[in-house]
């Protein structure tokens, strides 16, 4: 079985996207995204017919923000994270969004061509916060390889659809 690492980050933003505090975010998301589209590894995206998916709000607070995606392996994800302009934004962040006090980041392997749901990333997330680093969900610093048992076992339908 091969797999891809799914990934989901959240933020909660210090205004509404048309404030002029979230400007300088607003301003390069389509550049960002692009810049994953054709980013070496990547292979999908959550996004609505605008491109991005900064209007989905899965959460009761309506100020955070979910971004989530698939990659053919950590190193392509890293790669993009943390050296492409992409790195440039998270040094700002600060400037766009809150401390956050919980798990804001989640990696998972996920089997070749499986598209996660913003359901799956919620639990992913809340597990990883509420359990620490596993097989369900890890960070960067605590990097879980492939667990072919552990995947194949794995209940999928346990996650609600992804709507987009």
């Amino acid at each position: 079985m091969k797999f891809h690492i799914a990934q989901v980050n959240i933020g909660r933003i210090k205004g509404p996207l048309e404030s002029d505090v979230m400007a300088g975010f607003v301003a390069r998301l389509d550049e960002i995204n692009a810049l994953a589209d054709g980013s070496e590894g990547f292979v999908w995206r959550l996004q609505t017919e605008a491109g991005n998916a900064t209007y989905l709000r899965p959460y009761d607070d309506d100020r955070i923000l979910v971004n989530m995606s698939v990659w053919e392996s950590v190193d392509a994800l890293k790669t993009y994270v943390y050296r492409t302009a992409h790195a440039e934004l998270l040094r700002d962040r600060n400037q766009w969004f809150e401390k956050f006090d919980a798990a804001y980041v989640a990696l998972w392997c996920v089997p070749v061509g499986h598209v996660p749901s913003i359901d799956e990333a919620k639990k992913r997330l809340a597990h990883l916060d509420a359990n620490g680093p596993s097989q369900f969900a890890f960070t960067f610093r605590s990097i879980h390889q492939p667990d072919e048992e552990f995947l194949s076992s794995f209940d999928w339908s346990m996650f609600l659809p992804c709507p987009a």
